[in-house]
C-alpha cells in the first residue's frame, strides 16, 4: 500500500482538523497516511473562513471601525458611546495596522492553499487549485480596494522578499486571468473527485459544488468589469463584462455563496458581530446603532427588509439642559431634524433651560454618521435603532443567524441590470433588476410574497422608466441595501458610484461633525499599516497612487 510522508508542520494540522475517530489508527500506524486518508479538504475551511469571519480583533477594528461606518450602515457617537463618530476618519495607526495586519497577513493562507494543491503539491489537485485561484480573487478585491497598489505580481515569488506594488488596473486584469484559469481547470467537472476527494461539507461556500464555484467566478469577474468600467486608461472593462455575461453565472436556481456563521470555534478564531456586541455589554460603550440613511431608506421605501435589518428604537424621555454652551440650541436642533428625516412621532417641551423630547417607542429611527464629542452626549442611544437580534446573535444561544456574504445571487442580476441599463449587453433590465431584489430578500427571509409586494408598489423597485441616472442610482442603491452586513462591498458600492449620495457628499458643519483628518471629506482608503513601510517599494507605490491618506482616490472611484 503507498504511504504518504509529510513534514511535521503538515502532519500536526492534519491531524488538527481530521476526525478525532482516526486518531487511534493513526496513533499506532508508524508508516504515515495511506492514500485514502489525505486530501486537500482538510486545509480548505480554514483558508475560507478567516477572510470573511476573522477572529473578534479583526472584526471589531477592520470591520465595525472602518468599513462597516464608511459603508454608513452603522454608527457610534451616541451619548452611551466610548467615542464620538469620528472614530476611524480620524487616522488611528493602532486600528489601521490591524486591518493592514490582517489583510495583508492573509495571503500566505491563499498562497498555502494554492501551493499544497498545484502540479506537483502535497496534496495536489487541479479542482482545488482553481478553488484557490478563485479566493484569490475574492481574497484581492478586498485587499486592492481597500489600500490600492498592493504587490501582487511578485507576492510569493520565490526569491523575492520585497516585491513591488501592482498598479489597481494590473491586479484587477492578473484576477480575472485567475479566475478564467480557474474556470478551464474546472470545465464540467462537477465534484474535485470521489471519497476522501470530495470536498463536501469542507468547502463552506459552495459545498463542493464545482459548477457552483464556477459561477462564483464569472459573477467575480462581471463585478471586477463593471467596478473598472469607465476608470482612467480602462481597456478591459467592457470585454470582461460581455465576456462573463455569456456565461453561467449566480442565479435564482444556485442562490448566493453565503458561509454560515460557526458558533462552535472561539471567537479568537471566527467571530461575529455578536461577539463585540455582548463581550462589551449590550448598550455600553461598544455598541452601535444603525445608520440614518440605512433605516431612512428602508422605512420611507416600505422595503420589508427593515424588521429583518434592525430593532426599533426603544425611545423614552430625554431630557436636554442648556448650560450656557454657545451651541446647545444648534445641537439641539440637529437632533430634532433627525427625529423629523425619520418622519418620527415626537413632542417636545420647554421649561426653563430644559427642553423634554418624547419619543414612543417601536419607531426605527436611525443615527445621523460621523458626530463629533461634543454633540454626542445630544445624540441619546434609546432614540435610535440598533441592529437586529439575526446581526447581533449571541454565541452559544442562536445558530440561525446572518450568514457571510461571499457574493450573492442578487448582485450577480443588479450587475447584470446594470450593463443592461449602460447599452453594453441586451435584455430585460427590469426583470433582472427585480430578479436581483427579490434574490437580496431571501438572505434576510423576507417572504415571496411580500418582495413581490415591494416591486409592485415602490418606485425604487422600478428602473422600466426614467433616465439612464436615475436607472443607475436605483441599482446602486439597491446593491448598497443588499451589502448590508458586508461592510466591504457597500463601502466599495459607493466610491463607484457616489451612491448614497448623501453619504458620499461628506460632511462640513464643524459644530456638528466629526471633520477628522478627512476635513469632512467620504473616505477612499485606509493607509497602508505601519509594516508596509519596511517594503522599500513602498515609496514608489506612494509616488505613484497619491499620498498615504484616507482622502487619495484609487484608480476605480469615480
Amino acid at each position: 500500500m503507498k504511504y504518504f510522508k509529510f513534514s511535521i508542520y503538515t502532519l500536526l494540522l492534519l491531524m488538527i482538523i481530521s476526525c478525532t475517530k482516526d486518531f487511534d489508527e493513526i496513533n499506532t500506524n508508524n508508516s504515515g497516511f495511506t492514500a485514502d486518508e489525505v486530501s486537500a479538504k482538510y486545509f480548505l475551511t480554514s483558508t475560507q473562513v478567516g477572510l470573511y469571519a476573522p477572529s473578534r480583533y479583526e472584526y471589531w477594528r477592520a470591520h465595525l471601525i472602518h468599513s462597516d461606518r464608511y459603508a454608513g450602515h452603522f454608527t457610534f457617537g451616541h451619548n452611551h458611546s466610548w467615542w464620538s463618530d469620528g472614530l476611524g476618519y480620524d487616522y488611528s495607526a493602532g486600528y489601521t495596522d490591524a486591518s493592514y495586519d490582517w489583510l495583508a497577513g492573509y495571503f500566505g493562507k491563499v498562497k498555502g492553499f494554492a501551493d499544497l494543491t498545484k502540479e506537483g503539491g502535497e496534496f495536489e489537485n487541479q479542482y482545488y487549485y482553481a478553488m484557490s485561484l478563485i479566493i484569490k480573487g475574492l481574497y484581492y478585491q478586498v485587499y486592492t480596494e481597500t489600500f490600492g497598489m498592493v504587490p501582487f505580481s511578485e507576492a510569493g515569488v520565490d526569491g523575492i522578499l520585497t516585491p513591488k506594488y501592482d498598479a489597481q488596473k494590473d491586479i484587477y486584469k492578473g484576477i480575472i486571468a485567475d479566475l478564467d484559469n480557474a474556470m478551464s481547470i474546472i470545465g464540467s467537472t462537477e465534484r474535485t473527485g470521489i471519497g476522501v476527494e470530495d470536498a463536501g461539507p469542507n468547502d463552506i461556500y459552495c459545498g463542493g459544488d464545482l459548477q457552483k464555484w464556477k459561477r462564483l467566478a464569472n459573477t467575480l469577474k462581471l463585478r471586477i468589469g463593471m467596478r473598472a468600467l469607465g476608470a482612467s486608461g480602462d481597456d478591459f472593462a467592457s470585454n470582461a463584462i460581455t465576456s462573463a455575461m455569456s456565461q453561467p453565472l449566480l442565479d435564482e436556481a444556485t442562490g448566493s455563496v453565503v458561509m454560515k456563521k460557526d458558533f462552535v470555534i472561539s471567537e479568537w478564531a471566527s467571530a461575529s458581530y455578536g461577539d463585540i456586541w455582548h463581550d462589551f455589554g449590550v448598550g455600553g460603550g461598544a455598541s452601535w446603532t444603525m445608520g440614518a440613511m440605512l433605516i431612512n431608506l428602508l422605512r420611507d421605501n416600505n422595503d420589508p427588509r427593515l424588521s429583518a435589518y434592525a430593532l426599533p428604537a426603544p425611545g423614552g424621555t430625554f431630557v436636554f439642559t442648556d448650560d450656557g454652551d454657545a451651541n446647545f440650541q444648534e445641537r439641539l436642533n440637529f437632533v430634532i431634524a433627525a427625529l423629523d428625516n425619520a418622519n418620527a412621532t415626537y413632542t417636545t417641551t420647554v421649561s426653563g433651560v430644559d427642553t423634554t423630547i418624547e419619543v414612543p417607542s417601536g419607531q426605527y429611527i436611525g443615527q445621523p454618521s460621523r458626530i463629533n464629542g461634543d454633540t454626542y452626549d445630544f445624540v441619546r442611544y434609546d432614540m435610535f435603532s440598533i441592529p437586529s437580534e439575526m446581526v447581533t446573535h449571541k454565541r452559544g444561544t442562536q445558530v440561525d443567524a446572518y450568514p457571510e456574504i461571499i457574493l450573492s445571487s442578487a448582485e450577480s442580476y443588479f450587475l447584470q441590470a446594470e450593463a443592461v441599463v449602460r447599452g453594453i449587453e441586451s435584455g430585460d433590465a427590469q426583470s433582472l433588476f427585480a430578479t436581483g431584489i427579490k434574490e437580496a430578500m431571501k438572505l434576510w427571509k423576507v417572504s415571496t410574497g411580500d418582495a413581490d409586494s415591494y416591486i409592485a408598489n415602490e418606485s425604487m423597485a422600478d428602473i422600466s422608466t426614467g433616465t439612464v441616472d436615475e436607472k443607475l442610482e436605483k441599482i446602486a442603491l439597491q446593491r448598497w441595501l443588499a451589502d448590508y452586513t458586508d461592510g466591504f462591498e457597500a463601502w466599495a458600492v459607493v466610491r463607484d458610484t457616489g451612491y448614497p449620495s448623501e453619504l458620499y457628499a461628506g460632511v462640513s458643519n464643524p459644530t456638528i461633525f466629526a471633520l477628522g483628518n478627512l476635513n469632512g471629506a467620504y473616505p477612499q482608503r485606509l493607509r497602508y499599516g505601519s509594516g508596509a513601510q519596511a517594503n522599500p517599494n513602498y515609496s514608489a507605490a506612494v509616488s505613484a497612487q497619491g499620498a498615504d491618506v484616507q482622502a487619495t482616490k484609487l484608480w476605480f472611484a469615480k
